[in-house]
């Protein structure tokens, strides 16, 4: 289990962004960094600090991935047809972690890494433990029987702030999921732009 070295809602602070869009963010009280020297005027980026931010920010969205982590997912993005930054959100986005979170079986993303890698979710009826895993387009991603009544789930279904989106069909009452297709940019319901070029002008020059 890859571990989080900082803490969530810190990922929030440095970025100066709500990137979950979630209520308890410390930004909706203190806009300003963590740490004591937050409140200190910030200059303006260089167009390195303007990228790394981006990949900073789209790394912390999925859970704070490790560098490496992110590195093969976006090496794997460039291997296929097509616009580069697109294949990476599509990549992201297929992550069984990330089916979770969206198919709203689970509050937070980090909720959704530790779901899966404690067993509670099937994949085509089978048990899958790795949030890395990738769905492929129809797979059905369910929740195990035995989790169906956890508290977390019971919530989390719940949750007003968050809608499914349109490439993933889900069943509330049966907490099962289907991966429909992969999706673009423009269909992922992030509650703050991400910017995958920059991140591809990123790797491109380091």
């Amino acid at each position: 289990m890859t571990k989080r070295t900082a803490a969530k809602y810190k990922i929030d602070r440095r970025m100066g962004e709500n990137i979950w869009g979630r209520p308890k963010s410390p930004l909706n009280r203190r806009e300003y960094g963590p740490g004591q020297h937050g409140q200190r005027r910030k200059g303006k980026l260089s167009d390195f600090g303007i990228q790394l931010r981006a990949k900073q920010k789209l790394k912390g969205y999925y859970g704070d991935l490790t560098e490496k982590q992110f590195r093969r997912i976006y090496a794997d993005a460039e291997r296929v047809k097509g616009d580069t930054g697109e294949n990476l959100i599509g990549l992201l986005e297929r992550r069984l972690d990330a089916v979770v979170y969206r198919a709203k079986f689970v509050p937070t993303v980090f909720a959704a890494r530790q779901f899966v890698n404690h067993g509670h979710v099937e994949v085509n009826g089978k048990k899958v433990n790795i949030p890395s895993y990738r769905v492929k387009e129809g797979d059905v991603i369910s929740v195990r029987d035995k989790s169906k009544q956890l508290a977390i789930v019971l919530e989390a279904v719940q949750l007003p702030e968050r809608d499914v989106p349109d490439y993933m069909e889900v069943d509330h009452a049966k907490l099962t999921a289907t991966f429909v297709r992969a999706p673009s940019l423009a269909d992922v319901p992030y509650p703050v732009v991400m910017e995958p070029n920059l991140v591809v002008e990123f790797y491109a020059k380091n």
